[in-house]
């Protein structure tokens, strides 16, 4: 091969190997660009993290930022570094969000607005407030969205003719009732990423007209103390609710249904399945129950007046002349003979 002809091929070699280099590099750069092109810039938008239904008080495990197609964002919606996040903790979701969903500034009512407590409140609830102390209110660190039980702590006094001592007993009248403001404050102050706790003198929670009407009654019987709930004791509360067929999931239901059917049964007080103890329970110089309405002096009564009942009857049946039955004597029981002294006639047990 001649010189000549061993230039024109590496000439064509170096030709070929710049074409291909050229062609790989646009190919790489078209695919960089559709697939930057198939993920969307947008920004972040406040969504829920579970089903809201209504009446559901925002907490910090509720709702989150999750980027969202710029497209498709909304002025309604709460934006990354143009809300805070801290502001929204306490309010109440007025209308459903399904999970995922983003929240919209009309969803949610702050506290102080006009309405909040009876958007806080469930279908067919009722708010009603009680006086606590800080031993009764569990030190302060009960806050707005808890769940609680309510104890009943009286002195039964004893009854006429009783010479006993008072009886002393505690009972848990109500269960799970949702706590929705502390005082005035229906949301939970946090500084510097930490909750601050405060003592408070009253209690706002929900509950059924029914179980309004037993609060008010207990509150004039004797002193009303709350007891802090697990948040598991709710959860396996309704598991053993759904295994028993108390909660009914209707069949085909979407996940949004159940998740809204179960949270509604999570939140539903209870006023069944009470629990007491007395002082006899905790210390073998209290007295452990009450004795009979009355004690000896009404068996006494009762005694005396079946005594006189049954000596008007037999009265009766001897006939108007006989005497000495009534008075509460005893009634006889076996043959009787008539014995007359004199104008007296008595009736006399054969025997006797």
């Amino acid at each position: 091969m001649d010189k000549r002809k061993l230039m024109l091929l590496l000439g064509a070699l170096v030709v070929a190997i710049g074409t291909a280099l050229a062609a790989r590099s646009m190919l790489s750069g078209g695919s960089a660009q559709q697939a930057e092109a198939a993920q969307p810039v947008g920004t972040k938008v406040l969504v829920a993290q579970r089903a809201l239904p209504v009446g559901t008080i925002i907490t910090q495990d509720s709702i989150s930022y999750q980027a969202w197609p710029k497209e498709m964002v909304k002025d309604a919606y709460f934006l990354e570094g143009q809300t805070d996040m801290n502001k929204l903790l306490g309010t109440v979701v007025r209308y459903p969000v399904t999970a995922g969903q983003p929240v919209t500034q009309g969803a949610l009512v702050r506290p102080g607005d006009r309405g909040f407590l009876a958007a806080a409140l469930g279908p067919g609830m009722r708010a009603v407030t009680i006086t606590v102390s800080a031993r009764t209110g569990v030190a302060g660190f009960v806050f707005p969205g808890d769940h609680v039980d309510m104890m009943l702590t009286q002195t039964v006094n004893p009854s006429n003719g009783d010479s006993g001592a008072p009886l002393n007993a505690t009972e848990t009248i109500l269960r799970n009732l949702r706590v929705l403001a502390t005082d005035q404050q229906t949301d939970t102050e946090v500084v510097e990423g930490k909750t601050v706790v405060k003592a408070f003198s009253t209690v706002t929670l929900e509950v059924t007209p029914k179980i309004a009407e037993k609060i008010a009654v207990a509150d004039k019987i004797g002193t009303l103390s709350l007891a802090l709930r697990s948040l598991a004791d709710n959860q396996s509360q309704l598991d053993q609710a759904v295994a028993s067929g108390q909660v009914k999931l209707p069949a085909g239901a979407s996940k949004d249904q159940e998740e809204k059917l179960l949270a509604q049964a999570l939140n539903r007080p209870q006023d069944n399945a009470t629990t007491f103890q007395t002082g006899g329970d905790v210390s073998r110089f209290q007295r452990k129950g009450m004795p009979r309405v009355g004690g000896a002096d009404a068996a006494k009564d009762f005694g005396k007046a079946m005594g006189n009942a049954l000596g008007s009857m037999v009265k009766a049946i001897a006939g108007p002349g006989a005497a000495g039955l009534g008075g509460g004597s005893p009634f006889a029981i076996g043959p009787t003979v008539r014995v007359t002294r004199g104008k007296t006639t008595t009736v006399e047990q054969a025997g006797r």
